[in-house]
């Protein structure tokens, strides 16, 4: 049995039970479509099956790797953008005590991030910073050839030869790619880099539970197979589970997509846990991606409460009423604070005296659900019993099912992503790409 749980007892005031009910047989309707694998971008539907599927060889391969990197580097750079990090990145984030030291951790690497973006101070620093240090990277693409990724791994190749010599270097690089093609499949062949595989049909966004997410996380010091076994609990929970017997990620589509019939545009993912704050940005490219096309879908974005009740607060309130919240709210921390009383009371909080932390954040949750609901905007909770690989596992799989409900119901393909070609086709002529002149000439006429 799932260790989540979902309830809409601060929404279902904005919708009738007719409402709830229809999306929810168009919710089901949705799951047997991905299931069946009959619905558009059926190709790509490989993530569905693959928390089942992963076997104990692979796993074995990947903890291996993780060891190596640990037996020699104090830094693991992984080198991708999207679905390439964000997944690795929001598990590692979730799980890593906020002020531990690389050194504090038994068997593990402190990862860096690199190749998500162009900015030349970034880069630069992280440069500088990695002349001193042991490092290794993890270089993720199915191409090889997408522009941000590309260049930081160029520059780090550099670096890595200039420090270690090109004989050495194979032993700090681990390629994750296409199986058989591709320019940085062509390189790692030529290099020797081990290499692990991103399947044919698992999209980046949907890419976790692949060597593209699972390396890192495990070179991070963290249980790969525990994450496994929380998103494979809820893979069977999705699969067996109709709407009618409580299946919780058709309710969460059922719901969002019913709002949304109500002019709830806007979805805001809210936690009140910091270390949360990579998981939403994984999210936000999940269902933005996968819902954002032929001009629908709901625009996902994401706060972290209490301290964006100090700025956003307002406008969640009082704003435009085209908004709606998810919140993820996390019943027991790993560790607990208490407040005592004091004297003189200067700040006035001796009526907190003897209460735990988590009880005040609690409070200040349940209080803000109950103002926004009052206020216009309909609310969801999804709850966790704590943080840990198996529960994170388990809410990874929970919104990549979810997602792909949803963008059935929508009646978009969830699993392509045509608009972001635009952007790249726009800088590669900017650039003097090859082969792009006449989009150069034209771009330039618009501008001039």
């Amino acid at each position: 049995m799932s260790n989540l749980k979902i309830s809409d007892r601060f929404a279902k005031s904005f919708l009738t039970e007719t409402l709830i009910q229809n999306e929810l047989e168009k919710a089901e309707k949705a799951r047997q479509t991905l299931l069946q694998k009959t619905g558009p971008g059926k190709e790509f539907l490989g993530w569905v099956d693959l928390p089942g599927k992963i076997s104990g060889e692979d796993l074995q391969k990947i903890r291996v790797a993780a060891e190596t990197v640990q037996s020699h580097s104090q830094y693991l750079v992984v080198v991708g953008i999207g679905g390439s990090y964000l997944g690795a990145r929001a598990v590692i984030e979730a799980l890593t005590p906020e002020f531990s030291a690389p050194e504090t951790q038994k068997k593990s690497v402190k990862i860096i991030y690199a190749g998500h973006h162009l900015d030349a101070d970034y880069h630069s620093r992280l440069l500088a910073f990695l002349e001193n240090k042991e490092f290794s990277v993890n270089v993720i693409s199915k191409s090889g050839t997408t522009t941000e990724p590309a260049i930081a791994f160029r520059l780090l190749l550099s670096l890595l030869e200039r420090k270690y010599g090109r004989e050495n270097v194979k032993k700090r690089v681990f390629a994750t790619t296409d199986k058989e093609k591709g320019a940085l499949k062509q390189l790692a062949d030529e290099y020797g880099f081990p290499t692990f595989v991103i399947p044919d049909d698992v999209g980046g966004r949907y890419s976790v539970f692949t060597p593209v997410g699972l390396l890192p996380i495990a070179a991070a010091g963290f249980s790969i197979n525990k994450l496994i076994d929380g998103a494979k609990q809820m893979e069977a929970e999705l699969k067996s589970k109709s709407a009618s017997d409580g299946n919780i990620a058709t309710i969460y589509a059922a719901i969002r997509n019913a709002l949304y019939t109500k002019g709830k545009k806007t979805e805001i993912l809210v936690s009140y846990t910091p270390a949360l704050g990579f998981l939403s940005e994984w999210w936000k490219q999940l269902f933005g991606e996968s819902e954002g096309k032929t001009g629908k879908g709901i625009f996902p974005a994401s706060v972290q409460f209490t301290t964006d009740l100090h700025s956003m607060g307002q406008y969640i309130q009082d704003g435009e009423r085209l908004l709606m919240e998810t919140v993820i709210k996390v019943e027991a921390p790993k560790q607990d604070v208490y407040l005592t009383e004091k004297t003189d009371d200067r700040d006035g909080l001796n009526y907190l005296a003897g209460k735990k932390l988590s009880e005040v954040n609690q409070s200040a949750m349940l209080g803000t659900l109950i103002a926004h609901r009052d206020g216009g905007v309909p609310c969801l909770e999804i709850t966790l019993p704590t943080l840990n690989e198996e529960i994170v596992g388990e809410l990874l799989y929970f919104f990549e099912f979810a997602c792909g409900v949803s963008g059935y119901m929508l009646g978009v393909n969830p699993f392509d992503q045509p608009g972001v070609e635009d952007y790249k086709n726009n800088m590669f002529a900017l650039l003097g790409k090859k082969g792009f002149e006449k989009r150069k000439e034209e771009i330039l006429s618009h501008i001039r």
